[in-house]
């Protein structure tokens, strides 16, 4: 029997979700939380065999990001993500997320009743991963929307402070031209655009995520870099491919 987690934010839906998930006799309920920042601190505590994740939560963090954090501390835990919201950021969030094996993300619409969780869930466990074809044809688009036009993910005043950047000015000399008397705003705003095009997200410091930024400025195409620090781009299929310098 599986010990399963639920996050779930809809207090009428997730107890329902608990007893129903309980009544097939295959998984025994942890608990159930409307958080992601509860699920954590669950985790922390006692680690279930598998979650049930919705990814748009009460908190501050959404499903993704909870999972991104509880991953950290147990790696490849299954999780299914499951969703009724069409938002561009939350697959954002999954493309950032590298998560690529045991998990599942299905619309939450397609995939309510109990005996058709299960299945997703054992699958998730065993180390495979599902998405919805529905979802997987959103995230493509996102990922060549974005991947096409990088900018398009940033603020106007983002944009201007990326070109600066690429243009090879110090924070300094950007506060002074933009009229900031802090040059650590320059900082924080360069944090924001590092974030908004996965550039934070390995443990390079800050002059290797400038000197990443400014190469996607000067190409115009968002790419990836692996911990070697070779960098990436997709095919239309959506495959990572090495990318080269023309």
């Amino acid at each position: 029997m599986l010990n399963l987690l639920i996050v779930e934010d809809n207090e009428r839906l997730r107890p329902a979700l608990m007893s129903g998930l309980e009544a097939t006799g295959e998984l025994n309920i942890l608990g159930g939380v409307p958080t992601g920042e509860e699920s954590i601190e669950i985790c922390f505590e006692q680690t279930p065999d598998v979650i049930l994740m919705d990814v748009q939560l009460a908190g501050e963090m959404n499903g993704i990001e909870a999972a991104v954090a509880i991953r950290r501390e147990h790696p490849r835990l299954p999780i299914v993500f499951y969703s009724i919201q069409d938002d561009e950021e939350y697959y954002r969030a999954f493309l950032r997320s590298g998560i690529l094996s045991h998990y599942g993300y299905v619309r939450k619409s397609n995939y309510l009743l109990p005996d058709m969780i299960v299945p997703l869930l054992r699958d998730a466990v065993g180390g495979r991963s599902f998405i919805d074809p529905d979802i997987e044809t959103r995230v493509h688009e996102v990922r060549q929307k974005d991947e096409n036009d990088p900018m398009s993910l940033l603020e106007p005043n983002e944009q201007e402070v990326a070109k600066m950047v690429a243009a090879g000015m110090s924070n300094l000399h950007i506060a002074q031209r933009l009229g900031f008397r802090d040059k650590r705003t320059i900082s924080r705003i360069n944090g924001q655009i590092y974030t908004a095009w996965g550039l934070n997200t390995t443990s390079s410091d800050e002059k290797v995520a400038r000197t990443r930024a400014t190469i996607i400025v000067n190409i115009g195409r968002l790419l990836t870099w692996d911990e070697e620090g070779n960098p990436y781009t997709w095919d239309e299929a959506g495959n990572e491919i090495p990318w080269t310098p023309d």
